[in-house]
């Protein structure tokens, strides 16, 4: 039944996977007319998709006033699941190209800097040797944003680190539903400028660097400076604060001070003329993680993106 103005409402089951990529992209890019580009259709298909879609479910789907475009909850709601569909869709693909053995297929991968310094060069390596007609992309994000990538569907394997008592995400809930694998121990290093009183020693306590100043990383290295020198009885003077492990080590061998670096970043740091690296006593080390879902963990090509990784993690530092 239906009065004048408002539309029957029809079971969810009228929903095509037309319709939620339609709404996927118009979520992405803001506009029909972009959303069209994206789709590489006309705009008045995607309106008539969108109308067509509205009638069948009985609500509004964009709020077409003004000249801006916009979702409505209802609208935002099918676009979420566009994600999810998209993803199945790519995971689906990536299964049927493992029947041809893994000869063509496509991973993308968020890492954060450091090992996307170190180990993901030496799995890609790898990997183009087995496997030279799997492609994989990589963005480098630090956590907990990139878990928040893979849960949209905006990537397939994460690397992502945690300092004891934090978690990988902002919380717990952010690993519900997700397959995480162990990689390595992440010990913790200290630069100092190479002319440091300290220099010459082979490890170096962080209470007797209390006095220093100190050049801060990534919010998470920044925590975990934070709690290690509140361990020692004191809080360190922050003078700079750069996620560039480049910049940082630039600004210890100038002199400007001194900072914690992950053991990753210690085979970089070892070629910089300027730089001393030192075990840090009194430190933690952070848990690296590769982080991907149930369904893409199946996917061959994932799986052998994992395993690359998994190797890469185990071959010592240069």
């Amino acid at each position: 039944m239906s009065d004048e103005g408002v539309l029957d409402r029809a079971p969810l089951g009228v929903v095509d996977v037309g319709g939620l990529r339609t709404l996927r992209a118009i979520a992405d890019a803001g506009s029909i007319t972009g959303a069209a580009a994206l789709l590489g259709v006309g705009q008045p298909a995607v309106s008539q998709h969108v109308r067509r879609l509205e009638r069948r479910l009985g609500t509004a789907l964009l709020d077409r006033s003004g000249r801006s475009v916009r979702l409505t909850e209802a609208g935002a709601v099918l676009a979420r699941h566009g994600a999810a569909v998209g993803a199945a869709l790519r995971a689906a693909d990536a299964d049927v190209a493992a029947l041809t053995g893994l000869q063509r297929g496509r991973v993308r991968l968020a890492a954060f800097p450091s090992s996307s310094a170190t180990i993901v060069p030496r799995a890609l390596a790898a990997l183009r040797e087995r496997h030279p007609g799997l492609s994989v992309t990589l963005d480098e994000v630090e956590p907990p944003d990139s878990l928040r990538l893979l849960r949209e569907g905006a990537c397939d394997v994460v690397l992502a680190f945690a300092y004891p008592g934090v978690e990988l995400g902002r919380g717990q809930d952010d690993l519900v539903g997700l397959v995480t694998r162990h990689l390595l121990d992440d010990a913790t290093t200290v630069a100092l400028p190479a002319g440091h009183r300290l220099a010459a020693h082979e490890q170096v306590d962080l209470g007797a660097l209390a006095d220093e100043e100190w050049i801060a990383g990534c919010p998470r290295c920044r925590g975990h400076l934070l709690a290690a020198a509140a361990e020692r009885g004191f809080t360190p003077t922050i003078g700079y604060a750069t996620d560039d492990y480049v910049a940082v080590l630039a600004l210890v061998a100038a002199g400007l001070g001194v900072a914690l670096l992950p053991d990753l970043v210690r085979p970089v740091a070892r070629r910089h003329p300027g730089v001393v690296v030192r075990p840090a006593a009194g430190t933690a080390a952070r848990q690296v993680h590769a982080v991907t879902t149930p369904d893409l963990l199946r996917v061959p090509a994932v799986a052998a993106t994992l395993a690359a990784l998994t190797a890469a993690a185990r071959t010592p530092a240069g």
